[in-house]
């Protein structure tokens, strides 16, 4: 069945497809062409040679109302290649670096009362930092600058916003064309060659959120702990137990902490021309009560309310890291799509149900529904078998525990390599049925 291949967090990225997310940092000259705000200043090679990450400084940021809009002010300890641009709803304004340290500050640093509701910062992608910041109605970005001392390589960057009309603010908003960070251009889907049965399927393993995005947060003996890490470590965990096996290889949409897109995370594993996707969260909910593993597949409907409220924290995921959603819902485009999951969905409802089985014969804590339904965007592929297994809650305090202890998941990852195995079987039996 395949041998069993070592592999590395780096063995497990997208083969040919992180170089995208990883491209050589832009020169200052190439950042300012990306921008219709005056270039950024660019300090001596000497030094840029200093430290490796600009740092910002938190007692020199801020942000202020004035009478026609707000004014933005950002200290970092040297200057670094930026680019800004504005996104329509929620009205938006995106600024990104040549990656920054953001240690020591603070959300409340960059909101008034009046312009700018909430503020977000972190990684984007490899070498790269986004600040996004929500605003209470539309402005237009006036003017932005970028002053460094000549002395101290101390950099000040100035943005101020003047407000607009509705009408104004939406015809310009847009993010720049960026060949690395954008989806690649559409291609006809191609019927797939024919495996060998014996052959390791390829699974493409997502760990949700990352970077700017952390998921969702919960406090374990005075510490943060958050979903994006626990994801990554998890799926790093799973991977190399999937890869033990013989019968699969793996891959990820994402090695490290940055973000990626929903979007992107479908495109990558069509990419690499995945047999399996599998997503994997550790969500919360408000109220508290929910516990316990569930695997989900796609539906237009969740099939109950707390279903919903997780769809809808992690689409607001790809909003507060700033993505562009203008162009994200096509519906002709929807029913093409809909016609090629006729022979797709039936094998992710399979593979479900043998997953849940290969998490109830090791034990685990089960939700006491964990086999439901909902409309996450990452499960919308028309052609690999797709589903997303909440592995447990970070608003329960078992379910927490749970997952800060490796032999749990170990169990957890032994049940989810059985299901796949189970499910694997059972799919080479049945997909000529369900072909027909």
């Amino acid at each position: 069945m395949g041998r069993a291949v070592a592999m590395s967090r780096k063995t497990m990225v997208l083969a040919g497809l992180l170089p995208i997310l990883v491209a050589a940092p832009l020169a200052a000259q190439d950042a300012a062409e990306a921008i219709s705000a005056p270039a950024p200043q660019v300090v001596s090679q000497a030094t840029q040679g200093f430290s490796g990450l600009a740092r910002v400084e938190p007692q020199d940021t801020r942000a202020e109302d004035r009478r026609s809009g707000t004014d933005i002010t950002l200290g970092l300890s040297q200057g670094v290649p930026y680019r800004l641009f504005t996104l329509d709803a929620p009205p938006r304004v995106v600024l990104d670096f040549q990656e920054v340290d953001w240690s020591g500050l603070a959300a409340e640093a960059l909101t008034t009362e009046d312009g700018i509701t909430a503020a977000q910062f972190g990684t984007y992608v490899p070498g790269w930092s986004r600040l996004v910041l929500e605003l209470a109605r539309p402005m237009q970005i006036e003017t932005a600058a970028m002053d460094i001392d000549p002395v101290t390589a101390a950099a000040q960057l100035s943005v101020a916003l003047r407000q607009t009309s509705a009408e104004e603010f939406v015809a310009t908003t847009g993010a720049p064309r960026d060949a690395r960070w954008d989806l690649p251009a559409p291609t006809p889907m191609i019927a797939r060659e024919a495996k060998d049965s014996l052959a390791p399927l390829l699974i493409v393993i997502d760990p949700g959120h990352g970077g700017i995005d952390p998921g969702a947060e919960a406090f374990l003996q005075g510490g943060l702990v958050q979903e994006k890490d626990l994801m990554l470590q998890f799926a790093i965990e799973l991977g190399e137990m999937l890869v033990r096996s013989g019968q699969f290889n793996v891959q990820l949409t994402r090695d490290d902490d940055y973000f990626v897109s929903l979007e992107r995370r479908i495109a990558l594993a069509h990419q690499a021309k995945a047999d399996l996707f599998l997503s994997l969260h550790a969500d919360s909910l408000s109220e508290g009560r929910a516990h316990g593993t569930t695997v989900y597949t796609l539906s237009e409907d969740a099939s109950d309310a707390a279903s919903a409220t997780l769809v809808e924290r992690q689409e607001r995921g790809d909003l507060l890291a700033g993505t562009d959603l203008s162009k994200a819902d096509d519906r002709v485009t929807d029913v093409l799509l809909d016609l090629a999951r006729v022979e797709t969905h039936p094998r992710s409802q399979a593979l479900a149900r043998a997953l849940v089985e290969g998490l109830k014969s090791q034990g685990g804590a089960m939700n006491r529904r964990p086999l439901r339904e909902a409309g996450f965007s990452v499960l919308k592929s028309a052609d690999i078998p797709s589903a997303l297994v909440e592995v447990g809650f970070l608003s329960s305090p078992r379910d927490l525990a749970n997952l800060m202890d490796p032999d749990w998941r170990e169990r957890t990852a032994r049940g989810i390599l059985n299901g796949l195995l189970s499910w694997r079987i059972a799919d080479e039996a049945t997909r000529p049925l369900v072909r027909q």
